[in-house]
């Protein structure tokens, strides 16, 4: 039988475990002590379960024992002894029922399995507490609003009014320049807190040659053409007044061609930042640059004094008042040739950012990566962007998000599966802390990939209650359209209103308001009520409450439940334990009783 096959009908049957609070019931706060674990499982599944864990690199297994029983199934409890800031652990069914079961993070299986999805205890989840109860949203500075402020554009700039659309795809996609501003951010606060975001991540906001300024030719001050280091202040203080977040958007990987490091580098050969960059005679231009773009030359992290100019750059900035960072392109960062310092660059950036938030973009597998050391989470492109896209997606979409590859066309099954693949081999608290995005600056808009506003809501409900924190990109909430990246980085039709879609814009903010309020969706588990072609249903559950979602992009067979008392908190109500089969839809309700 497949993984996708395993998932259909009802998934709640079965032994389960992740690391959300119901099965960590204690921590503990240093090396040598240990963590409490418990998984449940059905009645008359198991006689026995252990749970195996890796210890400096050897296997240990450990008896576990019955905590309590209730409602047909039975809880059982180890000690997980923490001996490294990272442990990876599975359980192991045997007799009863199952016979022998090894359960990690994809799921049960009846063979042994590789260690690559065992779940993953971490000592430290690291990342500030407030973000696990947030929306965030994203802003691109030059598209989302102007203070009306006249600034002097630089040679490179091309001038575009503000209704006009994005050249798109042309030599002068980088260079248009429509003028938004920081103060422009600062003006609207009261849209972005309307719709309950509460963390604003925005794109490069450094000196560049191109108003996506993933080209920075500083680090030491905000561009002038955004408002400048005031502005800046500025609009920390107004969001911070608002209990809003800033998070801001870093390159650690390359700089632009104009940044003054590389000047400096390239003037002489004795200069000292010529550490700082690959320089190579056999390479087309003379040095490493990212993806062979000549603008963009790559970052040496084996130079000591690399780490000591990023080690100010990430302070400054945090003590300026951003509450943490997202990493251009975490993936690449210090990885070229025969030199790997990846993990060991994560590690230093996460050790000097105590305290604020670390997101790495990662658009393909993000697991290697993300192993709880580094970066406190990822843009789930692979594990949620991609997946909830394919089963979504309208007839007119061909390609995968960032390549020519052809699309695939997903059943609720396949969606799942792929689902929990990504969140196997990853701390619970990485997959928590991690953003679920629907679309991004770089992407095509998902009103566009889904071609329906029905199954754009159905997309936006997954997002909101899935496990991470979900993303917006600024504009989707009114529905902005655009085929691809550069199409989708439209300017924000403040004063057309009438072109906002208002019911959508309702919608994502009950959906904001929601994800923000429970507890079950900021810090619950994940359990399949039901997984079919066209309906998934989902049981998000912490200490504090249970919640029941469905996601249905056509109309389905009905969908029985055991529970008589289901309270709607969005969509339509459930009659007698049986949920709405109409789709594309919806709906979320609460467990009582």
């Amino acid at each position: 039988m497949s993984a996708t096959e395993a998932l259909r009908g009802s998934a709640l049957t079965g032994p389960h475990h992740d690391g959300s609070d119901l099965y960590v019931s204690d921590r503990p706060t240093d090396l040598g002590g240990d963590a409490v674990l418990r998984v449940r499982v059905p009645n008359g599944a198991a006689d026995r379960v252990l749970l195996r864990c890796t210890i400096d690199g050897e296997p240990r297994t450990i008896e576990a024992v019955v905590d309590e029983q209730s409602q047909g199934e039975t809880w059982w409890r180890a000690s997980l002894p923490v001996e490294t800031p990272v442990v990876r652990y599975r359980w192991l069914l045997a007799g009863g029922d199952t016979g022998y079961g090894w359960l990690d993070g994809r799921g049960i299986s009846g063979t042994e399995v590789s260690g690559g999805d065992d779940f993953a205890f971490l000592l430290d989840p690291g990342a500030p507490a407030w973000h696990a109860s947030s929306v965030v949203y994203e802003i691109y500075p030059d598209r989302f609003a102007s203070s009306g402020a006249q600034y002097d554009p630089p040679d490179w700039a091309v001038r575009r009014p503000w209704d006009q659309l994005p050249e798109g795809r042309g030599r002068n996609t980088s260079r248009e320049w429509y003028g938004g501003d920081l103060p422009g951010i600062e003006q609207h606060l009261d849209h972005v807190e309307s719709i309950g975001a509460n963390v604003i991540y925005m794109t490069p906001v450094f000196p560049a040659g191109s108003t996506h300024r993933y080209d920075a030719s500083s680090f030491d001050r905000v561009d002038p053409l955004l408002g400048g280091d005031e502005a800046l202040r500025s609009l920390v203080r107004a969001a911070h007044a608002r209990g809003m977040k800033l998070v801001g958007d870093l390159t650690m990987n390359h700089v632009g061609v104009t940044h003054e490091w590389f000047e400096r580098a390239v003037c002489s050969d004795q200069a000292r930042e010529r550490e700082l960059f690959y320089f190579d005679k056999s390479l087309p231009y003379g040095y490493a640059a990212w993806l062979g773009v000549r603008t963009l030359p790559k970052l040496d992290w084996r130079s000591h004094d690399l780490h000591a100019r990023m080690r100010g750059v990430l302070r400054r900035w945090l003590d300026a008042g951003l509450d943490g960072w997202r990493i251009d392109v975490a993936n690449m960062i210090a990885r070229y040739r025969d030199f790997d310092g990846n993990h060991d660059v994560a590690a230093f950036t996460r050790e000097v950012v105590a305290g604020s938030l670390l997101i790495g973009e990662h658009g393909h597998d993000f697991r290697p990566d993300l192993d709880g050391r580094g970066w406190h989470g990822v843009m789930n492109y692979s594990g949620f962007l991609r997946p909830v896209s394919w089963w979504l997606r309208g007839d007119h979409i061909s390609e995968d998000v960032f390549t020519v590859a052809p699309a695939p066309s997903y059943d609720g099954g396949e969606m799942v599966s792929v689902m929990r693949t990504y969140r196997g081999g990853v701390p619970w608290d990485a997959v928590a802390n991690s953003w679920t995005l629907l679309d991004s600056h770089d992407t095509p808009r998902f009103s566009w990939v889904t071609g329906s506003r029905d199954r754009h809501l159905v997309g936006l409900g997954l997002q909101f209650t899935s496990p991470g924190v979900p993303m917006l990109w600024m504009g989707d909430e009114m529905g902005l359209s655009g085929q691809w990246g550069e199409d989708g980085r439209r300017t924000i039709p403040w004063d057309r209103r009438d072109e906002w879609d208002s019911n959508l814009l309702g919608d994502v903010t009950a959906l904001a308001r929601l994800r923000r309020s429970s507890h079950a969706l900021a810090h619950g588990g994940i359990r399949y009520l039901h997984v079919s072609d066209d309906a998934v249903a989902y049981l998000r559950e912490s200490r504090a409450e249970r919640l029941l979602c469905l996601a249905a992009r056509a109309p389905h067979d009905p969908i029985v439940t055991p529970y008589a008392e289901l309270e709607t908190l969005y969509g339509e109500d459930a009659r007698d334990g049986v949920l709405p089969a109409d789709g594309p839809a919806f709906h979320v309700w609460r467990i009582n009783g």
